[in-house]
Order: structure tokens, then sequence, then C-alpha cells
């Protein structure tokens, strides 16, 4: 028996040298493994997103699974997304007024509000709710589909995974994604117009009118439309996720788990790449 067996055996402590020689690799192997691994992730999620990309551009195209999805994603995501954007919108106008109020700038109000909920918070909001939703949906079904076999199946029909399963569900998340941003700006923007009309009368003619005034292409519709980015990284990070899935009932937890922790950190990240990227390109 080696010297390390026999201390642990016995229940002898090493030496302070000694178990710095043991516990300083040990560190070592595990953030070597964690490295490797983070590459190897990145490495896989390419790869399937080529294979789905050649799925998307090649016949035959799986037009019935797609509405289906369309349906899935948006008006199932309707009335959440919706809920999420009137309460935003309290907020924001609850926060500004207060604020606006101590600077004496409430003639401010309408174009804070409205340049807060359609340019910063609508997109974010509806990325996030969408991504708990749909993302959590998506990986737990595919994940439930591979432990049970029946991604095996289909592609011994002769049928392309990545064509109906993957490609169908990430189209209608970048489908979908910009609408339902339109949605949650336009709750938004209603529950704060009523907020403020509470404390202090505001007709929502003269509401809309300063809150839009000066307002231009660049300054509207770029925010909306990245989350475009929004719903390709949602759909392609709950797709792989499933269809990669190992380990039964516990694999499918975890799927569903990594689809949406994974899903609404790089939802976040790519937002600040879109945010300095809209303001280079639409200053």
């Amino acid at each position: 028996m080696s010297d390390r067996g026999f201390t642990a055996v016995a229940g002898i402590d090493l030496p302070l040298g000694e178990r710095q020689k043991t516990l300083f690799p040990s560190i070592a192997g595990y953030l070597a493994g964690l490295f490797n691994g983070f590459f190897e992730w990145f490495g896989s999620l390419g790869i399937f997103f080529w294979q789905v990309c050649k799925a998307v551009v090649t016949p035959p195209y799986e037009w019935r699974e797609l509405i289906k999805q369309l349906d899935e994603v948006g008006s199932k995501s309707f009335p959440l997304v919706a809920l999420a954007g009137a309460a935003v919108g309290v907020i924001i106008s609850l926060d500004a007024r207060f604020t606006l109020s101590r600077f004496g700038a409430k003639s401010m109000f309408p174009l804070t509000l409205v340049y807060s909920v359609i340019q910063v918070m609508g997109p974010m909001i509806t990325g996030l709710v969408v991504s708990g939703r749909v993302g959590a949906g998506i990986g737990a079904e595919l994940a439930s589909m591979k432990v049970t076999e029946q991604i095996d199946a289909i592609e011994a029909s002769a049928i392309n995974p990545y064509r109906l399963l993957a490609a169908t569900r990430i189209l209608a998340c970048v489908l979908m994604l910009p609408l339902l941003t339109l949605v949650a700006d336009a709750s938004g923007l209603l529950t704060g117009w009523f907020a403020q009309s509470l404390v202090e009368p505001l007709s929502f003619h003269r509401f809309i009118t300063s809150g839009f005034s000066g307002a231009t292409f660049n300054a509207f519709v770029p925010p909306t439309f990245k989350t475009a980015v929004y719903g390709l990284i949602i759909g392609l990070v709950a797709s792989f996720e499933g269809m990669r899935t190992r380990g039964g009932a516990e694999g499918v937890g975890r799927a569903a788990t990594n689809s949406v922790v994974l899903g609404s950190l790089f939802l976040i990240l790519a937002d600040v790449v879109l945010v300095k990227f809209i303001l280079v390109v639409f200053p």
C-alpha cells in the first residue's frame, strides 16, 4: 500500500507540503476540464447550427410543423408577454414620474416612457419571458423525445430530425419574437399612460404626440428587430440541449434547466453586442 493510501486508511493527516501537492493538481485538473468542456460545448453547438442551416435550405420543407410552432411560440406566449409588458410600463411610469419631478422635468415624461419601453425594456423583457416559457418547453419536449428514442425512430424513417424538429422551432422563435416585442411595447405604453393619468390627467393623444415627437426609423425599428437574434439564440440553445440529452428523466430536467439558463445568459450577452452595433450602424 502506498504512503498516501496508508495515511488515508489510518486517518493520519498529510503534512502541509504533501497536501498542497495533492490539492493543486486536482484544482488544475478541474479547471482544465472545465475549460475543455466549455470549448467542446461551443464546438458541438456550432456543428449543430451548421446541420440546422443545411436542413433549412434543402427541401422538402416542413410547413405544417412550422405553422404549428408559430402558434406555439406566438399565440400561446401572447398573454404572458402582454402581462409582463404591462407590469414594466407601470413600473417605469411610477419611477420616471418620481425622478423627473425631482428635476422639474415632468413634461419629459411621455418621451421618457416611450423611449425606455421601446428601446430597452420591451425587447429585453420579451426575450427573457419567451426564453423562460418557450425555451424550457422546447428543451423538455425534444429531450423526452430523445430519451424515448423517438428522434431515432424519425431518423430511421428517412426524415431529417434537424429539419422537422430543430429548424421549425428555431424559425418560429426568430419570426415571432419581433411581433411579441410589439405586443409588449404596446401593452407597456398603455399601462404606463394609464398609471400616469390616474395621478395627473394626461390625454392619450397628447401622450402619443409628445412621446413620439422627433421619432425616427433608427430610434425604434432596430431595437424591435434585434429580438430576431434573441429568437435565434433561444431556439438554437433549447433545441441543441434537447437533442443531445442523455440520462432519462434526470436528463430531461437538466435539458429544460440548461435551455432557460443558457438561453437567458446568452441573450443578455448578445444584447450588449447588439446595442453597440445599433449605435454604430444606426446613429
